[in-house]
Parts: C-alpha cells; structure tokens; sequence
C-alpha cells in the first residue's frame, strides 16, 4: 500500500467532502444578513456567494436547494434546545422560553423566521422540510411535556402536541404579527398560564 493510498483511506470516514465549519458559518451569516436587509424575496444564492465570499458550487455541495439554505440558516439562529431536568415543569418551561427569547432578540432572527413561515406556505413539495424543522425546534417543549407527566406535575390527559403549539406561538406572534420585541413579562405570562392549564393539581 503506497503512502498515498493508505492517507486516502484514513480520510475517507464517510461519503463526500468533509465539512468546513468556517465556510458554513459565513455561509448562513449571509443568508441572515440579506434576509434582514432585503427581505427572503432578494435572497439568491449569487447573492449569498458574494457575501461569504464563497463560490457557489460549494453551497450547492452543501445546501443543494434555496430551501435547504433557508432552513439551515433558520436552525442555525433557532434550533434545538435541550433544558436539563430541573424537578419542575414550571421552572424547566421558563428556561426553555428564556432562551428562545434571546435567540429571538438576535438581530435579523425577526425577518428570517417571517421569511421561512411565508415561503414554508409557497413551498409545495418542499412542505415537509419546514415541516421537520419546525418539529425539531418544538422537540424540547414536547420533552418537558412528558416529562413532567411522568413527574406527575403535569396532567396525564394533556395534549402534548397542541400544549407545545400553544407554547412555541406564543413569543413568535407577539413578534411577527403584533410586531412588538417579547420580552421577559410575555414569559413569565405564558409560564403562569401554561402551567396553570396543564399543570397536576396537588
């Protein structure tokens, strides 16, 4: 085996082009950039090249449609969350909307989530990836959910899944419909009521 037979197979853990992190992070830095700018309309991937100073065969490597571009630079500012087992629903729900709001009050966050709702309703075929990548951002409460039930400080007959609707619409209403900035008043609401619906009662 020649040296340079024995380096390629060392480097080849897994199929295609191993990723570079940096190029990633400039890559979606522009997208939201341009969102915030000019608005999901103008957004191209030429335009985008120009910003990250990256050519654009690399992000069609990478990102193969607009969408995918879009829900990366999404999930980039506003993805998962994981809140550790802090004894209570109520405390752990706090913790989980304390952190969205201030992923929500990073600059630019307001238009790019405003964007991918509205092309999420346009996207015909391509539904179904906005569709995960909202499931994966409303994980968490869904988490906390059932584990308070399993806890028993949150009713057993709860509807998970339209409770952590309920939870995940709450800030980002008040943001994009009523287009006022969520603060930590509209928090501690939704805790109070939340945990007051759904909540075991002791």
């Amino acid at each position: 085996m020649t040296n340079r037979q024995s380096g390629a197979d060392m480097g080849s853990k897994g199929p295609g082009r191993p990723r570079d992190e940096r190029m990633d992070g400039a890559v979606l830095s522009a997208v939201v950039e341009l969102v915030a700018e000019r608005g999901m309309a103008e957004l191209t991937m030429t335009a985008v090249a120009a910003r990250a100073q990256v050519s654009k065969p690399a992000i069609y490597r990478r990102w193969p449609t607009k969408q995918d571009l879009v829900i990366a630079a999404a999930e980039s500012r506003v993805g998962a969350l994981a809140v550790p087992d802090l004894g209570s629903f109520r405390d752990e729900l706090r913790e989980l909307l304390t952190a969205r709001l201030r992923q929500y009050r990073a600059p630019g966050v307001d238009r790019l989530l405003a964007g991918v709702i509205g092309a999420a309703a346009e996207a015909g075929d391509a539904r179904r990836a906005y569709g995960a990548y909202t499931s994966r951002v409303t994980g968490e409460t869904r988490r906390i959910l059932e584990r308070g039930i399993a806890r028993g400080d949150v009713r057993p007959d709860t509807d998970v899944a339209a409770a952590a609707t309920l939870v995940a619409g709450s800030l980002l209403f008040r943001m994009l419909a009523e287009q006022d900035a969520p603060d930590t008043g509209l928090v501690d609401a939704v805790v109070d009521m939340v945990a007051r619906a759904v909540g075991a009662q002791g």
